[in-house]
């Protein structure tokens, strides 16, 4: 039975699903084994999930390989890699946006002063461009060391979800309300748009069908995140989402909260993109599979829906916390503008930890998630053995 991963956004936190991983591969082949095969055949992500996702599919004929480098890109991780962190590159998009906030009432009609974004990540499609080698993509499809790669965004015109997805298995495109997959090849113009978080960064222009759609992050207006996977053919995934379970409990809060920060709100609309569909889906498929066990197995055969089995792996510790924890490892001009909106490095639920969490690429924060991540997946130990012996069974 294939086997899928589904790889969720979430900006830096992304640095926690190749802990896991990496934790996986160590739990299927402690030794290394060269003859060690890719356990995913299918292999879906959205966000910085898509990148992760692209790395492990471009290294499927050599897995292990493919997690060190991976593991290796993320530990040595630095800001200015992804975005423009220096005084100079601030001033041309948060800062310019802050101030047509403030005065843009004055300035109505230049258009050519209106930023696109609030940073500037042109520094990342040089890092995916010296990374990544599609090329051998293509090769690892052709030689089905891997069945298909699949990579969401979302159309800013259309309103659509757009799952890109590329195999040399023929896989017909699907369409779904508000929902519809697009074949073809993949490349570094998909993965940043899958990753361009709203307003954070720029909308990325894919053509597609002869038009051109302005695509943005591939966890907006994503319904159903584990329904990729399932229509090129998952009958099991493995998701690993970036959501800690506590992060979003009002009853434990027990503070007189005064007015929240453009920081904490802009916190909580990046959870509500990146975590909460997932949970409703992964809900949505257990309801269903509960459903199913209840219907004989000639009745079973019969209808179009069909079992499917899941390992989820999420953080055990608040991801927020561990942010803030390193919050002074971000550039001082990124924590001057932060501190704008509202970050503050006193503790409390309102200091703006959900948004540095996502937005603090530095190599000392995303080492301590691959750590957690490791960790977590060692907790599984069992039902990680147990999952894939079924797989294989």
């Amino acid at each position: 039975m294939s086997t899928g991963l589904i790889l969720t956004g979430g900006g830096a936190r992304a640095a926690y699903q190749v802990g896991v991983l990496s934790g996986i591969f160590d739990i299927l082949d402690p030794d290394h084994s060269v003859d060690f095969v890719n356990p995913f055949p299918i292999i879906c992500g959205s966000s910085a999930g898509a990148i992760n996702a692209a790395s492990l599919a471009c290294h499927a004929h050599d897995p292990h390989a493919g997690m060190q480098k991976l593991a290796l890109l993320w530990g040595s991780l630095h800001t200015d890699r992804v975005y423009y962190a220096d005084p100079a590159g601030l001033a041309h998009t948060g800062l310019k946006w802050l101030g047509l906030l403030a005065l843009g009432w004055l300035l109505p009609n230049l258009k050519r002063a209106r930023p696109r974004s609030f940073l500037d990540n042109s520094p990342l499609r040089r890092l995916l461009d010296d990374t990544l080698d599609f090329d051998r993509l293509r090769a690892n499809l052709a030689q089905r060391h891997l069945d298909a790669l699949a990579i969401t965004a979302t159309g800013y015109e259309t309103g659509e979800h757009l799952t890109f997805y590329q195999s040399d298995i023929k896989i017909k495109p699907w369409r779904r309300s508000l929902r519809r997959a697009v074949p073809g090849p993949i490349g570094v113009d998909h993965l940043m748009a899958s990753s361009a978080i709203p307003f954070i960064f720029p909308a990325q222009p894919i053509l597609i069908g002869g038009q051109t759609e302005w695509c943005g992050d591939g966890s907006m207006r994503q319904l159903a995140p584990l329904s990729p996977a399932i229509h090129l053919g998952a009958r099991r995934v493995v998701v690993i989402g970036t959501g800690h379970q506590d992060d979003t409990h009002p009853e434990n809060r027990h503070h007189d909260a005064g007015y929240p920060t453009l920081a904490q709100i802009g916190g909580h609309a990046l959870s509500n993109i990146f975590l909460d569909s997932l949970s409703m889906d992964i809900e949505r498929l257990d309801r269903i599979n509960a459903l199913l066990a209840k219907l004989a197995p000639d009745a079973l055969q019969s209808e179009s829906l069909r079992p499917v089995h899941s390992l989820v792996i999420t953080p055990s510790k608040s991801l927020d916390d561990i942010a803030m924890a390193h919050l002074t490892q971000m550039p001082r001009a990124v924590r001057t503008l932060f501190r704008v909106l509202g970050v503050s490095s006193t503790s409390g639920p309102d200091t703006g930890g959900a948004l540095i969490s996502y937005l603090l690429f530095e190599a000392h924060y995303t080492q301590e998630l691959i750590r957690l991540g490791r960790a977590d997946s060692f907790t599984r130990v069992e039902d990680v053995k147990a999952f894939f012996k079924e797989a294989s069974a």
